[in-house]
């Protein structure tokens, strides 16, 4: 039985539909729209699906979206396995877009509950926290039952975006103990970071606004300061160096903010996994540049390398053999000799041994012998 060796080298895939990509924003800021305008343009009308779940009903006011509903567990189960069991029938589909994680978490909560009712029909449960012994057990049977089904579609080759909902929520540094406000996922921390662990990319969608403080008149008393919107724009956040915007990159020179735009979507994903990519090529190139400079460098020292216990031998054994040369050969070991600018043989004791075993070998390949 031959044994099986373990390890291969990862090769970056220069395209955004091989990595798990989610949005998380504000409801109608447009993140469906965007998911799937760049899907359209990356895979084509039939290389996606938007699953919209649960009341989430957020295709209704997109035109032309390639969609499904998935009102409860059971049916999006039934589309990932025909999904699977008849990959031919979806052969051009590359991704699916799970809008929205909050409902594809509630479905699956109601289906654990369901699932603990069915095998404990003597101890029933309304709530998630009281599933299969509660302690946490159940929320763990969520998150369980749904990467099994996103690991069942990527088995064969579809990756999974995500679309979810934010709010703004206070917590606490782990190292300084304070407390800041940062703007995430509104679902609770163990499901959002189940999901989150997995996405190579999560962007956050907001509005950037201009505020201007101005002085408003009063008709009684002091004139009053109240801040004046100037100007907006919406942005995607993919890195956050104060961590008050709950985002990710797993390549890290992704840019940190782009407009919410379809264009500067794709190209922010597509130049940060190149840039990874160019960065693994140009520490290739510079391995293989430092290589050659030491090979050289390794080559020169070995040509002039001098050991003279060695270039003793050699000296004994021209002196012996030169008169035994014919007279061309004599010549030509005569000429090497002055090259290395000696008068006579026994000065090439502090000569390079390489230079000496060169004459040497003049010799050998005319007298015969090592």
């Amino acid at each position: 039985m031959s044994k099986r060796k373990f390890g291969k080298k990862n090769v970056i895939k220069v395209d955004p539909l091989k990595y798990n990509i989610g949005i998380i924003g504000e409801s109608g800021i447009g993140k469906t729209s965007l998911m799937k305008e760049v899907c359209e343009r990356l895979a084509g009308e039939d290389g996606y699906m938007i699953m919209d779940i649960g009341l989430e009903n957020g295709i209704d006011a997109i035109a032309d979206a390639q969609y499904d509903t998935f009102p409860d567990f059971e049916t999006l189960s039934d589309f990932v396995e025909d999904v699977v069991e008849n990959r031919d029938d979806y052969k051009d589909l590359r991704v699916v877009i799970a809008d929205t994680l909050d409902e594809l978490f509630r479905i699956t909560e109601l289906e654990v509950i369901r699932l603990h009712n069915r095998a404990n029909p003597d101890k029933k449960v309304n709530s998630v926290n009281g599933a299969f012994g509660g302690f946490g057990r159940g929320e763990d049977k969520v998150v369980e039952l749904i990467l099994d089904l996103l690991w069942k579609l990527k088995g064969v080759g579809v990756q999974f975006w995500v679309v979810g909902h934010t709010k703004k929520k206070t917590s606490t540094d782990i190292i300084t103990g304070q407390e800041f406000d940062q703007l995430t996922s509104n679902m609770m921390n163990k499901y959002f970071n189940a999901i989150k662990t997995k996405l190579h990319i999560l962007g956050v969608a907001s509005v950037d606004r201009n505020i201007e403080t101005i002085k408003v008149k009063q008709k009684i008393g002091a004139d009053k300061s109240v801040g004046k919107v100037t100007g907006e724009s919406r942005i995607i956040t993919f890195r956050d160096d104060n961590f008050n915007i709950d985002s990710k990159s797993r390549f890290s020179n992704i840019a940190p903010e782009i407009p919410l735009d379809v264009d500067e979507f794709i190209k922010a994903i597509k130049d940060a996994i190149e840039a990874e990519n160019n960065k693994h090529k140009n520490k290739k190139e510079s391995e293989t540049f430092n290589e050659e400079v030491q090979a050289k460098q390794d080559a020169h020292k070995a040509e002039n390398e001098v050991d003279e216990s060695t270039n003793k031998k050699l000296i004994d054994y021209i002196t012996t053999n030169l008169t035994k040369l014919s007279d061309s050969t004599k010549a030509t070991v005569v000429s090497k000799v002055k090259e290395l600018e000696v008068k006579t043989f026994h000065d090439l004791i502090d000569k390079p041994t390489v230079k000496v075993k060169e004459i040497a070998k003049l010799m050998k390949d005319e007298l015969g012998g090592e």
